[in-house]
C-alpha cells in the first residue's frame, strides 16, 4: 500500500514530501493526551478531596466551596487541555510528539491559533456518536487522512521523526543566538537543511540570493566564494 504523503514547497523552492499520519498514529497521540488531562482532572479532584477533609476544614462551609472550585478546574483541565496544549505547543501536543506526529497546515507551515481553535471546536462534531465514530470514518475515507475539524481548519497531521525534531529544536537554539527575523532565519536554516540535496549551481544560486538579500558585507558581484565558502557564510549568520 503506497504510503500517503503531503507535496509542499520549502521557503527555498525545493519540494519536500511530509508522510501523512494515519489513524494509527492519531489514535495514538490522541489517547496519550486523553490520559494525560484525565489525569489531571483527576489531580485536582484529588487534591479537594483530601482539603475539605482538613482540620478546620471539614465539616464547615468552605468544604463545600472547595469542593465545587475542584470539580471546576477538574472539568477545566479536562476539556481545555487539547486546544490549549495545541496552541502552546504549535500543533505538537505531548501526546502527538510520542506518537512522533504534529499537525501542520497544508502548505506545511505551522498552523495559527484560529486554525487551532477551528479544529478543536469541530470536535463536537467528530466525537459523534461515541468514540468519535465521524472522525474517525472521515480519516479512513478522505485522501489525507483528516477529519472534519482539519477540514475546515485547513490543517493535516504528518509523522515526524527525531531528524525532523531535532531540525526544530536547533532552529530553536538559532533563533535565540541570532538577530535575524524568524522569516530570514527559516530561510536560511531551510537552505542548509537541503544543502546536500541541491546540484552545486544551485547551491551557490540560491546561497548568493540569500547572503545579498540578508548579509550586508557581502558582495553579490564576489565570484571567488566557492560553495563550501558561501555555506560557511550562511552557518555564520545563524551563529549571530
Amino acid at each position: 500500500m503506497t504510503e500517503e504523503t503531503l507535496s509542499v514547497k520549502s521557503l527555498t523552492g525545493v519540494e519536500m514530501t511530509l508522510p501523512i499520519a494515519g489513524p494509527g498514529t492519531r489514535s495514538y497521540g490522541f489517547l496519550t493526551d486523553w490520559l494525560i488531562r484525565l489525569l489531571g482532572a483527576l489531580i485536582w479532584l484529588l487534591v479537594a478531596s483530601l482539603l475539605r477533609l482538613a482540620p478546620g476544614i471539614a465539616g464547615r462551609p468552605v468544604a463545600h466551596t472547595v469542593w465545587v472550585a475542584g470539580i471546576v478546574l477538574a472539568l477545566i483541565t479536562y476539556f481545555l487541555y487539547q486546544p490549549v496544549a495545541e496552541i502552546l505547543t504549535k500543533g505538537c501536543t505531548p501526546g502527538l510528539r510520542t506518537a512522533e506526529a504534529r499537525i501542520v497546515t497544508l502548505e506545511g507551515m505551522t498552523p495559527g491559533i484560529g486554525a487551532l481553535v477551528i479544529r478543536n471546536v469541530f470536535r463536537l462534531i467528530d466525537c459523534l456518536p461515541v468514540f468519535y465514530v465521524v472522525g474517525l470514518v472521515t480519516c479512513m475515507l478522505t485522501p489525507r487522512r483528516v477529519r472534519l475539524g482539519d477540514i475546515v481548519a485547513g490543517t493535516v497531521m504528518v509523522r515526524t521523526d527525531a531528524g525532523a525534531g531535532a531540525g526544530l529544536d536547533r532552529l530553536a537554539a538559532q533563533a535565540r543566538r541570532t538577530r535575524l527575523p524568524v522569516e530570514a532565519l527559516a530561510l536560511v536554516h531551510d537552505l542548509l537543511e537541503r544543502w546536500s540535496m541541491l546540484e552545486e549551481a544551485q547551491r551557490i544560486r540560491l546561497a548568493r540570493a540569500v547572503l545579498t538579500k540578508l548579509d550586508a558585507g557581502f558582495a553579490a558581484c564576489d565570484t571567488d566564494l566557492d560553495g563550501p565558502a558561501l555555506r560557511a557564510r550562511l552557518e555564520g549568520l545563524l551563529e549571530g
